[in-house]
């Protein structure tokens, strides 16, 4: 929680530095009303489950054959144009106060139906040491303040540092490479609703193995969030 000299200092700097807008430079917001009025929504019919596009709405055959362990995914935009750019500001150039503004967009399309708990897709130890953050914890606190929920950090964690995970990778590769990587604590995830963040989903294999491992360790249910949908 920010302390009041913390306040004081973002003041501060806000006065000497005013913040400018991430897109197109103006000042006054990290991300301008107008830019985030132009960002590419995921919308239009999409399986009800991975929300990948599909032809008539429902289940997409993937997820009907091979039904995944979470109830559902949601994502506010499509990974491509101003929505790619600001994925990469915060994963890539350190820019994780973006993680507020994009945080409250992504709150809004949310799924909270009974939702108990939020959390963040966790990065290996090793990985995030290196980076300095997990972006996806810095969605989910932003997340979690919209609506105002208990944010977890520790009842998930990545056991297994695993591989990039290539676009051009086959669902079913994606899926080896990531499965068994998680665990999660049973004592801090029985008969809880689970809202599970992350920054973007692709063939959604990562968000299945951590629902997987939650639901191994006792979580009632699992639903997904993501800030883009790499469709």
């Amino acid at each position: 929680m920010p302390t009041l000299l913390d306040r004081a200092g973002r003041f501060a700097l806000d006065l000497l530095y005013p913040p400018r807008c991430s897109l197109c430079g103006t000042h006054g917001a990290l991300l301008c009303d107008m830019c985030a009025s132009l960002l590419p929504l995921a919308e239009g019919v999409r399986c009800e489950q991975c929300w990948v596009p599909v032809e008539a709405a429902g289940v997409c055959g993937h997820c009907f054959k091979t039904p995944p362990s979470f109830v559902s995914i949601r994502s506010a935009y499509v990974m491509e144009r101003d929505a790619r750019t600001l994925a990469h500001q915060l994963k890539y150039e350190d820019l994780t106060s973006l993680a507020a503004p994009m945080g409250r967009l992504m709150a809004g399309v949310a799924d909270m139906r009974g939702i108990d708990v939020v959390m963040p897709v966790p990065l290996h130890r090793g990985r995030e040491r290196s980076r300095g953050y997990n972006q996806s914890r810095e969605l989910a606190r932003h997340v979690a303040l919209a609506h105002a929920l208990t944010l977890d950090t520790r009842a998930l964690r990545r056991v297994r540092d695993t591989a990039p995970l290539a676009k051009t990778m086959h669902r079913e590769e994606r899926r080896a490479i990531v499965a068994g990587a998680f665990r999660a604590a049973p004592e801090r995830c029985e008969d809880r609703r689970i809202l599970l963040i992350d920054d973007v989903v692709t063939t959604g294999a990562t968000l299945d193995a951590c629902a997987a491992a939650l639901l191994d360790a006792g979580a009632a249910s699992v639903r997904c969030l993501t800030w883009a949908r790499a469709d």
